[in-house]
């Protein structure tokens, strides 16, 4: 009996100690992409942790609400009351910053996005996460008279947001998720962090044949303008099915400067930011 059990102490101490946590899977810690956003992550079979499981340092999570809870679904008809924006998002966040020594991705030291779309009534919905958020101030970057306090993680308000409500508070939980009319405007990036846009409605190519000098001069415009303001650029609605044409149009976004490159395909962003993104765990546009 002793044998056995001096025989299983050597194997526990020799042999390699294989963690399943987070971003750490089969004893090979993951890279963290800065430019990798995770569109209606909350359509993932595991909402945030299999974003996280792929390095990704932005989600989404389109928000309802509904008879005072904070409810998570693309479409009303599709929304289920066990699905919050605490449970699924806020919560599991907290549990990674505090395991991971101040950071929800290991060893990351750039903050962590979370943008919250409000599909339904934009004020009063924002007024219940202001509420909910206050719980979680401990993580979350900061809008105060003194200025912006950084946190482990930002939070975005886009969809429905409310402008002037937000504009007129003294103190946030959450910044303003803005749009191309919004370029250039003299808009703090305090309050204004990010200018993000359908693509299609301000471009045609989709990644087929060369880009029109015309519209990458746009795009080159567009990025420089956000960033000599310290505004991040992000644009949705581009290609996302595994095509040549997907790539052709990451490699332009990415040459270009853009600060998040947004998609469904955790796996497929994962492996294109890990081969073509020289500095994949550096923000281009940190606060």
């Amino acid at each position: 009996m002793k044998k056995y059990l001096l025989l299983t102490i050597l194997f526990l101490v020799i042999s390699p100690i294989t963690t399943v946590f987070g971003n750490v899977t089969g004893g090979e810690e993951l890279t963290p992409l800065a430019r990798a956003h995770a569109h209606n992550d909350y359509e993932h079979d595991r909402p945030l942790l299999d974003a996280l499981d792929h390095g990704f340092t932005s989600v989404e999570a389109d928000v309802w609400l509904v008879d005072g809870k904070l409810l998570v679904a693309h479409d009303f008809e599709d929304i289920n009351p066990d699905r919050t924006l605490e449970s699924l998002y806020l919560e599991p966040l907290r549990n990674h910053v505090k395991a991971n020594g101040g950071t929800v991705q290991p060893g990351y030291e750039h903050d962590f996005i979370l943008w919250i779309d409000i599909k339904s009534d934009g004020e009063a919905t924002y007024r219940a996460i202001h509420e909910q958020l206050r719980k979680y101030q401990n993580i979350l970057t900061r809008f105060l008279p003194s200025g912006v306090k950084p946190g482990s993680v930002s939070v975005y308000i886009s969809g429905n947001r409310p402008r002037d409500y937000m504009e007129n508070q003294v103190v946030r939980y959450a910044a303003y998720d803005g749009r191309m009319s919004d370029l250039g405007q003299g808009d703090s990036h305090e309050f204004i962090p990010v200018i993000s846009d359908n693509w299609t409605k301000h471009f045609t190519w989709k990644g087929e044949g060369e880009m029109p000098l015309d519209e990458r001069e746009k795009l080159d415009y567009i990025v420089s303008t956000a960033h000599a303001n310290g505004q991040e650029i992000r644009f949705w609605a581009t290609p996302d099915s595994d095509t040549p044409a997907r790539e052709a149009l990451w490699k332009v976004l990415l040459e270009a400067g853009v600060d998040l490159l947004n998609s469904d395909d955790l796996a497929g962003l994962q492996k294109f930011l890990l081969e073509n993104d020289s500095n994949p765990s550096v923000p281009v546009t940190p606060w």
